[in-house]
């Protein structure tokens, strides 16, 4: 028992030592401590409603350890049978978003500490929309507020709202009162945005122009070689500028377009394409998800849609592992100067399933090519005369040096070409000294 409170007290001082969450002055990119953050997500939507204290520790230091910075959870249920965590504790008092349990939220308090050890931060959904609760602009307020003056010190929480939803028209007024009301209580530090279905726009179709907003956030809706390319691009040079993420891509192991028989079920290569495209075409992160792991499928739940593996297990997924080779890669050169920028490749427009998408920054390059295609680059905008060329390898982060060309048009091929073979090209100025 001495053990577990001192552990307590030092988990309490590890989370309100740290720094908070920011817009970037470009309105591009998030920052912690005015520094660049990279979120590298995790959707653990039943961490707080499903796992003990126990379970939701091994997940957490799991997942520090693989390179997550972010993960996701729902403090409300994503299911009509109301949300009740392990310890038989309901979210809400009598079912009403005006009387949240403080019993429940005990748990999220232990669980947002327990992160804040391991160096994680929470996306917090504090409501998930096709659920059980009914709002209204009073009592919607009243639980955000509740919510937020309990969290207002926490500086490892990013908030969100929504929760697989296209909100109606008469929807909006209580989905701005729960965003106002979490500014409000924070001083107006919260970063805050709302998740979407997979055939919206993203939520600023709806919330881009609110103060409380912060970040656009898109849903890709698990199936395969979708264009997202085009709507990140869309959102990318829409006004008021705001920062971008994929935040519900395709899962690993998850049925491809929810049919296993016709279509198959998801794997790594699926979570990579998306991971890198959507990076490269302009988001300032990435969500990784797993089937299984989502819903924390265990030997004491059901399987929702042919989960295959327990929660545990699932976390050593190949997909999941090879996440620490996207945000290596995108942390080894400077965040900030990066834009997306398709004007470098002649091969521009290629489908989904064979898209070469293109990044750079200030003085770096980078071409993603999803199935090894060849293509050509004119590396013209960046100014240095010659330039260091290698290729990188999603699948374990390997680099193979191409060497030291000089800045003009060329065409490259791939290491490998075909399903499963995609690459990453890397060109930086040659002065520099960058390494992955």
């Amino acid at each position: 028992m001495r053990k577990i409170i001192f552990f307590a007290v030092l988990v309490m001082m590890v989370s309100s030592a740290g720094a908070q969450f920011s817009v970037s002055t470009d309105k591009r990119y998030l920052l912690k401590d005015n520094k660049p953050f990279f979120w590298m997500g995790d959707t653990a939507w039943q961490l707080f409603n499903t796992l003990t204290r126990e379970e939701a520790d091994k997940y957490l230091h799991i997942r520090s350890e693989q390179g997550f910075t972010v993960i996701q959870a729902v403090a409300a249920s994503m299911h009509s049978g109301g949300s009740v965590n392990a310890y038989g504790d309901s979210l809400l008092i009598d079912n009403d978003p005006a009387k949240p349990n403080d019993k429940y939220f005990k748990m999220v308090d232990d669980v947002i500490d327990r992160a804040a050890f391991y160096h994680l931060n929470i996306a917090l959904f504090i409501t998930w929309a096709s659920g059980p609760q009914t709002y209204t602009v009073e009592n919607a307020a009243a639980y955000a507020t509740w919510v937020a003056k309990r969290y207002r010190n926490k500086t490892n929480l990013i908030w969100m709202l929504g929760g697989d939803n296209t909100p109606p028209k008469e929807d909006l007024p209580f989905w701005n009162a729960m965003g106002n009301a979490i500014m409000k209580e924070t001083g107006g530090k919260a970063v805050i945005s709302y998740h979407c279905k997979p055939n919206d726009k993203g939520s600023a179709e709806w919330f881009r122009n609110e103060p409380w907003f912060s970040f656009n956030s898109f849903q890709n809706g698990h199936c395969r070689d979708q264009p997202l390319y085009d709507k990140m691009s869309t959102s990318y040079n829409a006004l008021p500028v705001k920062p971008q993420i994929d935040t519900e891509p395709i899962y690993e192991d998850h049925p491809v377009c929810f049919d296993a028989e016709n279509e198959g079920t998801s794997n790594a290569y699926d979570v990579r394409q998306y991971a890198y495209i959507e990076l490269f075409a302009g988001a300032f992160g990435h969500t990784y998800g797993c089937h299984d792991v989502w819903q924390m499928y265990s030997p004491k739940r059901p399987a929702i849609n042919g989960a295959h593996f327990y929660w545990y297990d699932a976390l050593e997924l190949p997909g999941a592992r090879q996440m620490k080779f996207v945000r290596r890669l995108m942390e080894s050169h400077p965040i900030l100067d990066r834009v997306p920028d398709q004007s470098l490749i002649a091969e521009r427009n290629n489908c989904a399933a064979e898209r070469v998408q293109a990044t750079r920054g200030k003085d770096y390059i980078f071409v993603y090519t999803t199935a090894g295609k060849s293509f050509t680059v004119n590396p013209a905008k960046l100014k240095a005369s010659k330039l260091k060329a290698s290729w990188y390898d999603p699948r374990n982060g390997d680099v193979k040096d191409v060497g030291i060309i000089p800045n003009k048009a060329k065409r490259f091929t791939p290491p490998s070409q075909g399903y499963g073979k995609d690459w990453v090209l890397v060109l930086d100025d040659a002065a520099r000294n960058y390494k992955i």
